[in-house]
């Protein structure tokens, strides 16, 4: 397909606590985007659930209200690329699209006690020399697993062929392609405790581990191709490819044009993630981070390494919710400015337990350091660094994986708005933090994708020079007073941990 001016893409980001429809001309410029929110439920402690039919409702309005927003006619979408929250779980018939249970979300703790059991009867073992992940209830297989055993009748319909498993990429393209494709991308497979990193293929030894019938899994495609068609939707034309299926991290990797073997970015959302690429060798972790699939493009497949906090920016949702605190997210960074520091208060957001590099599920989270002097001012900026600390952490395990320092620090996610934050991760980094111009870079991330794939970008190379910095951040910090902050946030997760034991 040549490139012409007229012709947009339209990506889909479909995250934790809403969805962005965003618009993209063949010169790399927004033309348009919008988001929507939807509920998040919580029907018990450690449990994390969504409708699916609001998260397909979700990217119908952000759709149509992008289209409206940027005066736009669907007819100049040459091409639809969507990005998701990766390890979020959905069975549904395959007949009627009807849920058999609510998606049960990325952040859900619940089977946290079937791991233990995995791990005890010795199976860690196989699924991290197989995956490249750890035995952790964040992942997809042990939620399949989970609700074949607990909805009446799932298993049944699952063995029958009449159930689909998919992540969040999988069933929008069933639902866009109006059931015609069951599909998912390597970066999402490679989340479910499911695949052979190395064969690139559903394993069927940890199939059976897990019993999940593999009848219900999702074909596995490449990221260059047509993964599907629009079909019947309303909000959009028939006949729309479909051309970009990515994991929301793997798809930030890309749209900050991290394309080489040592190129990192760290992405600050609902949970923050650094992730590393390692192109086309696949590093084991040594330091409790987790291989994955960056992507495949044509015969080349491109592997990553990557640390996940479980919580980063839902941290500043839980205070202005959780707390009372009020307020926007900016508000909440002004409220963190009125004081000089924390006054001595560290908190440590496990509220889905610890994720990288100690994977303690089971952990919960801390605040400690008050006095009579402690305000709300001191825990809303004990809150924004706690966040940075987390990513201090990753990056540190990370730089002992690959042997060498992360030198550029590529940021994006809603959260690099809070500059205060970013000064603190400069300052506890010791190293320069870089915001682009383009801070939505999951969304931009399947956009240049599924680009590239129709014709609209010219080559990964073009990519790269186009990508803009907006700021950077340096550490102004004594190093004397990082040192004294690290010591104090080792003693909180030390005492974090204490509580397990």
């Amino acid at each position: 397909m040549r490139s012409s001016a007229s012709q947009l893409v339209l990506a889909i980001d479909q995250g934790t606590t809403g969805t962005k429809a965003l618009l993209l001309d063949g010169q790399l410029r927004v033309v348009a985007e919008a988001s929507r929110e939807f509920p998040q439920h919580f029907p018990q402690p450690g449990w994390v659930e969504h409708s699916p039919e609001e998260i397909y409702a979700s990217v119908r309005q952000a759709v149509k209200a992008a289209l409206t927003r940027g005066r736009v006619r669907a007819t100049r979408i040459a091409a639809i690329g969507i990005t998701n929250q990766r390890e979020t779980t959905i069975l549904w018939d395959g007949q009627t699209g009807k849920p058999a249970y609510p998606a049960i979300v990325w952040q859900d703790r619940r089977t946290a006690a079937d791991c233990v059991r995995l791990k005890k009867n010795g199976h860690e073992a196989i699924f991290r020399r197989k995956t490249g992940l750890l035995l952790d209830p964040y992942f997809s297989g042990t939620k399949i697993a989970w609700i074949l055993r607990h909805v009446q009748g799932a298993r049944k319909k699952a063995q029958a062929g009449k159930l689909r498993f998919g992540t969040i990429d999988t069933y929008l393209t069933w639902r866009l392609s109006g059931g015609r494709s069951h599909v998912t991308d390597l970066s999402n497979a490679s989340r479910t405790l499911l695949l052979d990193l190395k064969k690139r293929e559903w394993s069927p030894e940890l199939c059976r581990l897990l019993r999940v019938p593999p009848v219900i899994l999702p074909e596995i495609v490449a990221n260059d191709g047509i993964f599907g068609t629009t079909a019947g939707v309303g909000f959009l034309p028939d006949g729309i490819p479909i051309t970009s299926l990515i994991g929301d991290q793997q798809a930030a990797l890309f749209g900050q044009t991290c394309f080489n073997a040592g190129d990192a970015k760290c992405t600050y959302g609902t949970g923050a993630f650094l992730v590393v690429n390692t192109g086309p060798r696949c590093i084991r972790s040594r330091h409790g981070l987790l291989s994955t699939v960056a992507w495949k493009l044509g015969d080349q497949t491109s592997y990553a390494l990557e640390g996940s906090s479980f919580i980063a920016g839902a941290v500043v949702q839980w205070l202005r919710d959780g707390l009372d605190f009020g307020g926007s997210a900016r508000e909440i960074e002004a409220l963190a400015r009125s004081v000089d520091d924390a006054g001595g208060v560290t908190l440590v957001p496990a509220l889905s337990g610890l994720g990288a590099p100690y994977w303690e599920p089971e952990a919960r989270g801390l605040i400690c350091g008050l006095t009579r002097g402690t305000t709300r001012a001191h825990i809303a900026r004990a809150a924004l660094e706690g966040i940075a600390f987390q990513i201090y952490d990753l990056a540190r395990a990370m730089e002992l994986d690959i042997g060498k320092p992360i030198r550029n620090f590529k940021v994006d996610g809603g959260a690099t708005e809070n500059d205060l934050l970013l000064q603190f991760q400069a300052d506890l980094l010791r190293r320069r933090v870089v915001r682009p111009q383009i801070t939505s870079t999951t969304a931009l991330g399947t956009a240049l994708l599924a680009g590239l794939n129709v014709g609209l970008f010219r080559s990964q190379a073009a990519l790269r020079k186009v990508w803009r910095e907006d700021r950077d951040f340096r550490a102004r910090m004594r190093p004397s007073e990082t040192t004294r902050r690290l010591a104090a946030w080792k003693e909180a997760i030390a005492r974090t941990r204490l509580g397990l034991s």
